[in-house]
């Protein structure tokens, strides 16, 4: 039986105005399926799915690089 992928969630504080930049670059990583911008706590949220779980260090490492973020939390889902 295959496993399910590893769903894994960013929530990003950006610089203001870079939200909308740092949701376009976020988009190009693999396993990023999703990236949008919210109002709240945060600025913006990531949904990552991995098939490999030793590799979310280096996928939310990339992320943490993209210009204008300023603080990130990562939740795993359950």
């Amino acid at each position: 039986m295959k496993e399910k992928p590893s769903i894994v969630y960013m929530l990003i504080n950006t610089q203001a105005g870079k939200e909308r930049e740092v949701v376009k670059e976020a988009k190009k990583f693999p396993g990023v399926t999703e990236a949008k911008v919210v109002y709240g706590e945060y600025d913006v949220i990531v949904r990552i799915e991995l098939n490999d779980f030793s590799i979310l260090s280096e996928t939310v490492t990339l992320i943490r690089r993209i210009p204008g973020i300023v603080k990130t939390a990562t939740l795993i889902s359950a």
